[in-house]
């Protein structure tokens, strides 16, 4: 009989430590591993409904791994998960992240969410905020950075940012990266950035505004205007780029007052939305460290808000991450790589279709479950 021939995701997890003690451990790593994995993709939720799962498909299961003590508990599988050392098991998930990224640039949206029924009030736990990375043209998760209770994400980016590999990408983010410290770590590791520009500079703010409302005659200005029309919406966007950004830098008051690394840029963009005969108005400011067109800023900011559409959203709606009441040790920090996993491999199977339909067919069709694993299309 042939042995079980291992997907090729879990070698590169083979650097974990089994955080058990090697005499008790009835199920190996690998398998447990497998098991969370092959249950999270196939519709499992937590880890009742994964053991539940792994009971089902124990046949498929062993066409990786031989699974000779059958499934572990559901106590087992939140004890071990709870257990793996986060920040290895973080490594790993890159490594193996490295090899399914392509050579040509990306951008990489930073955001964060909290995966809200992950407290643990009586032991003063607050929810897990995880900040993630996010291939906007390939849709891959490219790393997580859990937030420390008494911290924030001001803290945790640029411990993320040094994880990724940068060079020739351009990192998008929101107006709480919009610091000296991220830009910075952003240059050093050969990217670019697009960043908010929010009320949290204040002075640069009302500068920036009052030039963009009555730019002097000298100052040359790129537009680029884009109309969207759904669900009775009529979405009108006027992006404009400003190259000449010596202004923002003369005649500074004191030392240090404004000086953000590799700032070349700075843009604007203008929403307009009319529903229902209500018109509503927004306008919003971006510094650069490259001298976009006004047509690729355009296409950069709508790139950012991905992370929220195709990674946030579908944790929560289809992964149902708001709902998960995992709160012991690194456990919640630990399924947010598995979900992110999980995510990944979904994210390149073929036929291409909702989230949802393919987490199902993933649990009734076990050809496809494999191939999804496999990566085959």
């Amino acid at each position: 009989m042939s042995m079980p021939s291992q997907p090729c995701f879990l070698s590169h997890f083979a650097a974990l430590r089994d955080p058990r003690q090697a005499t008790k451990v009835l199920y190996p790593l690998p398998e447990i591993l497998l098991l969370m994995l092959c249950g999270t993709i196939a519709g499992a939720d937590d880890f009742v409904e994964i053991s539940l799962w792994g009971s089902e498909r124990q046949g498929f299961l062993r066409r990786f791994l031989p699974f000779k003590h059958g499934i572990p508990s559901h106590d087992t599988l939140c004890d071990v998960i709870a257990a793996i050392d986060p920040e290895l098991f973080k490594t790993c998930f890159l490594t193996w992240v490295d090899g399914l990224r392509t050579d040509t640039p990306e951008i990489i949206a930073i955001d964060g969410k909290t995966s809200r029924r992950s407290h643990a009030r009586g032991k003063g736990r607050l929810p897990l905020h995880t900040v993630s990375a996010w291939a906007t043209r390939q849709r891959l998760v490219l790393g997580q950075e859990a937030v420390s209770a008494k911290s924030n994400e001001i803290t945790a980016i640029p411990v993320l940012l040094r994880r990724l590999e940068l060079a020739g990408a351009l990192v998008t983010i929101d107006a709480m990266g919009t610091q000296k410290e991220i830009a910075q770590t952003i240059i050093e590791g050969g990217g670019d950035y697009v960043l908010a520009l929010k009320e949290n500079w204040p002075a640069t703010y009302a500068e920036v505004e009052t030039v963009f409302a009555d730019p002097p005659p000298t100052l040359t200005l790129q537009s680029f205007e884009t109309v969207d029309g759904d669900h009775g919406r009529i979405e009108t966007r006027r992006h404009t780029i400003c190259h000449d950004i010596d202004w923002l830098f003369a005649e500074r008051r004191h030392p240090g007052e404004f000086a953000f690394p590799g700032l070349t840029a700075i843009g604007m963009i203008e929403s307009e939305t009319e529903r229902g005969g209500v018109i509503q108005t927004e306008t919003r400011y971006y510094l650069c460290s490259t001298k976009l067109s006004a047509e690729t800023l355009a296409r950069v900011v709508r790139s950012h808000w991905g992370i929220e559409n195709r990674l946030h959203w579908v944790l929560d709606v289809v992964f149902h991450d708001d709902l998960a009441r995992l709160r012991t040790a690194h456990g919640p920090a630990n399924m947010a790589v598995v979900k992110h996993t999980a995510m990944n491999l979904l994210n390149q199977a073929k036929p291409v279709t909702s989230f949802k339909n393919r987490r199902k067919k993933a649990g009734w069709n076990q050809d496809y479950l494999e191939n999804v694993i496999r990566r085959i299309a």
